[in-house]
């Protein structure tokens, strides 16, 4: 959530970065919900302060008169109440649909919009027509597109032999990586609540793209950001704790509601897909330092790997909605040829810290504030 003492204090700042991301935002309609419930809590305060007035007054022996004005403020009273209540229903509605605040250097625009900040190597040059990666692993026996449909439906892989050695492979690779960079690793549970999404921004606003268990009430994670987020959530941390830093390896899985061309048939959008995760927990001041060394984090595996990718960073239409600034590494895919996205790092500023409340203390006895997280793939194995 974003703060709203930001919101009423230098709204036209905080509109026309917010719009950024989301032209379609109502912002002015948060501002003016924010406003309303403000004013309807001083005036049902001011009607209890009355009523309780009346009270004492009415010690000694009520009067006809009094009671009649006691019966007339407890109507008044839970007249307003009830208004109280359905104002701050509509605002919490919206108010957790609105999305991060963009930082000021994140361009305006969409993916068009998008600045390519660094390249490393150069694309692989072929005097064939290379084969797409759907071709080549069927026809070396690591993955098998078609037996899952039977068994699970459209958009599921099922790895063999080399495929899933080469999986395991990756995946140890990229955790020792992430410890060599002072990442601690961690195994979440697989399943969360609906507050555990909400802390970390998934709900309410994605929850078409979430697998529901109903009669647990719980959800399949859609990353490991969302057990990572609520590693910490309702603490408060002593700050020379921090940074807090975290990688998991984990399986993810989205519904991915909406149809997909062929250019991300395969093994590029799927249900279920296994990722290595980063994720930091910072003071204020040290997040965008951070957000570098997520990103050279992951860019250290792809040196590793001897692949050609670009950083970039998003504008922010292209930023995920719990993020106030992005970086992209996109390795290119021959078979496909274009660049594709392999790890998104991101800094979220205190949006998910709020939402969870993870705070942290500069020493006893003083003031808890919000921590600021971050959070990066690393990377997104079958990509």
């Amino acid at each position: 959530m974003i703060d709203l003492t930001q919101l009423r204090t230098n709204f036209e700042t905080t509109k026309a970065l917010l719009l950024k991301k989301e032209p379609g935002f109502a912002i002015d309609q948060l501002r003016d919900l924010d406003a309303k419930v403000r004013e309807l809590q001083g005036s049902a305060e001011e009607l209890r302060g009355k009523k309780n007035e009346l009270a004492k007054a009415a010690k000694g022996g009520v009067t006809d008169e009094q009671r009649q004005q006691s019966i007339a403020l407890g109507k008044e009273l839970k007249a307003k109440e009830a208004e109280l209540t359905e104002a701050q229903s509509a605002f919490n509605e919206l108010y957790l649909a609105c999305p991060n605040i963009p930082q000021e250097d994140v361009p305006v625009g969409n993916k068009e919009e998008n600045v390519s900040t660094k390249e490393v190597g150069t694309k692989p040059q072929f005097s064939f027509a290379p084969k797409n990666h759907v071709e080549l692993l069927e026809a070396l026996g690591w993955v098998d597109f078609q037996t899952p449909v039977a068994m699970s439906g459209t958009q599921f892989v099922l790895y063999k032999g080399d495929g899933l050695k080469m999986l395991y492979a990756l995946t140890s690779m990229m955790i020792k990586n992430n410890v060599k960079h002072g990442y601690e690793p961690v195994m979440p549970p697989y399943l969360v609540t609906a507050q555990a999404l909400t802390n970390s921004g998934n709900l309410p606003k994605f929850a078409d793209d979430l697998y529901h268990v109903a009669a647990d009430g719980l959800y399949i994670i859609p990353t490991a950001e969302v057990p990572l987020t609520n590693l910490h959530a309702g603490k408060i941390l002593p700050a020379a704790k921090l940074p807090v830093r975290n990688t998991a390896w984990t399986s993810c899985f989205r519904r991915e509601a909406g149809g997909y061309g062929a250019t991300e048939r395969g093994m590029i959008r799927i249900h279920q897909f296994e990722k290595v995760e980063l994720y930091s927990v910072v003071k204020p001041e040290q997040a965008n330092t951070e957000l570098e060394k997520m990103v050279a984090c992951a860019e250290d595996i792809l040196a590793q790997l001897g692949l050609h990718y670009r950083v970039s960073l998003l504008a922010g239409q292209d930023c995920s909605f719990s993020s106030s600034k992005t970086f992209d590494i996109e390795v290119w895919l021959p078979g496909q040829d274009r660049y594709y996205e392999v790890s998104s790092a991101s800094n979220c500023t205190d949006f998910q810290a709020r939402r969870a409340q993870i705070r942290y203390r500069d020493g006893e006895g003083a003031k808890p504030k919000l921590v600021h997280t971050l959070n990066a793939s690393s990377l997104a194995l079958p990509r």
